[in-house]
């Protein structure tokens, strides 16, 4: 199915469900939608993208190894947990910051960081699972 309508498309599809998978990422905590939900979106436009052009197209655009990504995601998954340790409340407390940037006020939390790094925990490791299922290395 590796058509010139499909490899046309396909970025544009790529682009609209990342875009979309970012919006299911943001909206998390307060309606349905979170870091694995949008993780998946995320994962099924690279996967497209695979499709279309190739595992090689698909690595570039990543711009970082795909496990690299899970690492950090991990990392910061852990960071939101541990903040709350050293604000002497229970472990995985949400806590909330409400810096003023040009005179709006932007609710930021350790839950969004949290979400955040499940999002990217998502797509670092399915990607590269994806990835390795899709190699042509023969053993």
């Amino acid at each position: 199915m590796n058509t010139l309508i499909f490899r046309t498309v396909a970025p544009f599809l790529t682009a609209l469900m990342v875009l979309f998978s970012l919006f299911v990422l943001l909206r998390g905590h307060n309606e349905p939608g979170g870091g694995f939900i949008g993780g998946l979106i995320a994962v099924s436009a690279l996967a497209i993208f695979g499709i279309a052009n190739g595992v090689a197209a698909v690595r570039k655009a990543l711009w970082f190894h795909p496990m690299a990504i899970s690492a950090f995601g991990l990392a910061m998954a852990a960071i939101a947990g541990l903040l709350s340790v050293f604000s002497a409340v229970p472990f995985m407390t949400g806590l909330w910051v409400y810096p003023s940037v040009l005179g709006v006020e932007i609710p930021l939390s350790s839950v969004m960081l949290f979400d955040t790094g499940v999002y990217l925990v998502v797509v670092g490791s399915i990607t590269s699972i994806a990835l390795a299922l899709e190699t042509e290395d023969d053993i």
